[in-house]
């Protein structure tokens, strides 16, 4: 059995941190240099610190994640870049690192981890979610638009070896 849950304190971020490299390994073959392909555990601290952190639980360890929070400041900074305006506006939740490890997908828990963000999100009062992801990787921009999400600008991050298409999803009624 899997349990979806909140990230909690007694959650080893080291493991979070592997799980990542694990779900992100056959992106980084593919050349796309996501930040989860190699980051440090206190960016994955720094990332679900920001907000709320969903986690996959299969027997005592860690199989999925998700992060999500709030609006970045029109000034600041996202994990060192400006930031983007969609992602700066008010009632709208940032989507971050979401990630199955590769033993246990097909399962569909990426979309029950999506639906704990989105559903959080909702019930803080944000109205749209907002995400991005490679250009180049068309299959995961399907999976998005299949959950509402729709392309509204693109963004080169330093140091990254593709654009990311940034897409936003309502989460009511406009």
């Amino acid at each position: 059995m899997i349990l979806i849950r909140p990230l909690t304190a007694a959650d080893s971020l080291d493991a979070l941190t592997a799980l990542l490299h694990a779900a992100y390994a056959s992106l980084a073959a593919q050349g796309w240099n996501f930040t989860a392909v190699d980051q440090s555990m206190e960016v994955t601290r720094e990332r679900v610190s920001a907000g709320q952190a969903w986690v996959a639980e299969r027997e005592g360890r860690l199989v999925g994640t998700v992060a999500i929070s709030g609006p970045k400041p029109a000034d600041g900074n996202y994990l060192r870049d400006p930031v983007p305006d969609c992602y700066t506006q008010p009632g709208h939740a940032i989507l971050a690192q979401l990630a199955v490890h590769p033993d246990v997908r097909g399962l569909g828990l990426a979309e029950q981890l999506m639906d704990a963000a989105e559903t959080w999100a909702a019930a803080q009062g944000y109205t749209h979610v907002a995400l991005d992801t490679a250009e180049p990787a068309v299959a995961l921009q399907r999976r998005y638009a299949r959950r509402g999400y729709a392309p509204v600008g693109d963004v080169q991050w330093a140091g990254k070896t593709y654009r990311s298409v940034l897409m936003l999803k309502p989460l009511t009624a406009d």
